[in-house]
């Protein structure tokens, strides 16, 4: 009983059908979990969003502050004169400015009491 090469090619799906389609699932599953738009590349992507999303949330907080902070800077009398005393050093008619030196790192450290004397 001689089996003939066009049995063999029929037998062949039968004989190796299930190992190609294990081999075949998995090949996808790893590309699914690994590839370029895999499981663990969107999970990335989801973390890199949130980091992106937190950035763009102090900023538009930051944003808002600046707003408020130029809308005093144009509208209210008590911003404005407190910026012309302390940066630009001005005053109402009649006051008069003092201005000390700035103090140095040393004049502003506390002396160190004095070690005893060893004696001899």
């Amino acid at each position: 009983m001689k089996v003939t090469l066009e049995e063999r090619v029929k037998k062949l799906p039968h004989h190796y059908g299930t190992h190609l389609l294990v081999i075949f699932v998995v090949v996808l599953l790893v590309h699914d979990v690994f590839g370029t738009h895999g499981y663990l590349a969107m999970r990335r992507k989801r973390i890199e969003i949130q980091k992106v999303n937190a950035e763009l949330e102090r900023l538009n907080k930051e944003n808002a502050a600046l707003d408020r902070d130029v809308k005093d800077l144009k509208t209210d009398p008590q911003t404005i004169r407190k910026i012309a005393r302390e940066e630009l050093g001005l005053a109402k008619p009649g006051e008069v400015i003092i201005k000390l030196p700035a103090q140095t790192p040393q004049e502003q450290a506390p002396a160190a009491p004095a070690a005893p004397a060893a004696k001899p």
